[in-house]
């Protein structure tokens, strides 16, 4: 079916502009073509299409290449327009697409995996194709022999991939919740951290190389920023959506980050802004104000002959307090909380109006989405979901 065209109205939100419908599965993945009004995607139906904008204005696939097995993921390199997808079958197939975009040559398979290709990724600079899958392991290929280089096991099986060119650092996020950072070297590679901060699995991954920021989605339903530049072990908390973060895209020139999920929510939050990093929570027997013990603590409450409270913390400041000392509610965009949290009296009692400020913005995308891809330059963002629908948007008015 061909995409549907709406006329752009001026104003600082995303604005649809296709809607690019006709595959029989769920679209795992699509991105668009730099410098070309074209999208190209990949499908749990098998297909591999490029879809290009005609004259009359409507988006129709060019190329629906059926592919051996379920697709899963794509990478594409527009410098050399290399075009690697990932299946199901843990396989991973590079291809060559010609410069009208109308056909494509195959180049080589690389047997990566042993199940599901979850993410992939390409670096031009090193000529490394590299790959997380459902099997729990972490590889990577030489692109111009097809050769397996090395590989690593990872605790439980990978989700997303992100990969720093210039230091040669790999950022694996997985099943379980963790981060493997990895730096990839001639003769191997070597460990270098593990980052922990999720309380489900981590879905997806995002990475500022200008200034070294990781960030990373879960089924939590929060978004960590880590500094892996500062040095410092600084991670911020953004908390905004009300269901699994599916996917993150960072804008480099607006130092905007976009986010979406199962809520069908589209979040762009502002990090241009000082953010400041959120407590840690601090561990009591008993309320830190009015010293009620906690319901655990039974010494205490057989003393004061009373029934024990449960543990809150007031999300400012950390302290473990009752419910009765946390009676307040409020945003706190400043640490990364866009809808009302927990806080206690005396914090809600110094907040003011430029504490309470949104540095977030909410969109209904009208569907769930899996994937997204943005284009900095072009100012447009793609965004697949379960309803094996592709949705392209303008996001340029959001981005200036």
């Amino acid at each position: 079916m061909a995409a549907e065209i709406r006329t752009k109205p001026q104003t600082r939100r995303p604005v649809l502009l296709s809607k690019l419908e006709g595959c029989n599965g769920t679209v795992t993945k699509a991105v668009i073509i730099p410098k070309e009004d074209g999208v190209i995607s990949v499908s749990e139906d098998r297909t591999l299409r490029v879809w290009l904008k005609r004259d009359s204005g409507l988006y129709w696939p060019s190329i629906c290449h059926t592919m051996p097995a379920s697709c899963s993921t794509l990478e594409f390199c527009p410098q050399t327009r290399r075009l690697f997808v990932g299946m199901d079958n843990g396989v991973i197939s590079e291809f060559s697409l010609a410069e009208d975009y109308n056909s494509l040559r195959t180049r080589r398979d690389y047997l990566a995996h042993q199940s599901r290709v979850t993410d992939v990724t390409f670096s031009m600079l090193t000529e490394l194709v590299l790959s997380v899958g459902r099997d729990k392991f972490f590889q990577w290929h030489c692109s111009e022999s097809g050769r397996r280089l090395g590989g690593y096991k990872l605790e439980a099986w990978g989700t997303a991939l992100q990969f720093d060119e210039e230091t040669k650092h790999a950022f694996i996020a997985d099943y379980a919740g963790q981060i493997t950072v990895l730096k990839v070297m001639d003769n191997g590679h070597q460990v270098i951290t593990t980052l922990k901060g999720h309380s489900g699995s981590t879905r997806c991954l995002a990475w500022d190389a200008e200034n070294k920021l990781l960030f990373s989605g879960s089924f939590d339903q929060s978004i960590i920023v880590w500094d892996i530049g500062g040095q410092k072990g600084t991670a911020f908390e953004l908390q905004g959506h009300m269901g699994k973060v599916e996917a993150v895209c960072y804008s480099s020139r607006s130092k905007q980050l976009f986010s979406a999920g199962d809520d069908n929510n589209i979040v762009v939050w502002n990090m241009a802004g000082k953010r400041q990093e959120t407590p840690e929570w601090e561990e009591s027997d008993t309320c830190q104000k009015c010293k009620s013990p906690f319901f655990w603590n039974f010494k205490e409450m057989w003393t004061a002959k009373t029934i024990g409270v449960r543990q809150h913390h007031c999300r400012k400041c950390g302290q473990a307090l009752c419910d009765k000392c946390t009676p307040e509610r409020s945003t706190l965009p400043l640490l990364g909380f866009e809808f009302e949290v927990r806080i206690c009296k005396n914090c809600f009692d110094n907040l003011t109006d430029e504490d309470r400020a949104p540095m977030a913005s909410f969109y209904d995308a009208k569907h769930c989405v899996i994937s997204m891809h943005l284009d900095d330059v072009k100012g447009q963002l793609v965004t697949c979901g379960t309803d094996k629908v592709i949705k392209l948007w303008d996001v340029s008015t959001v981005i200036q």
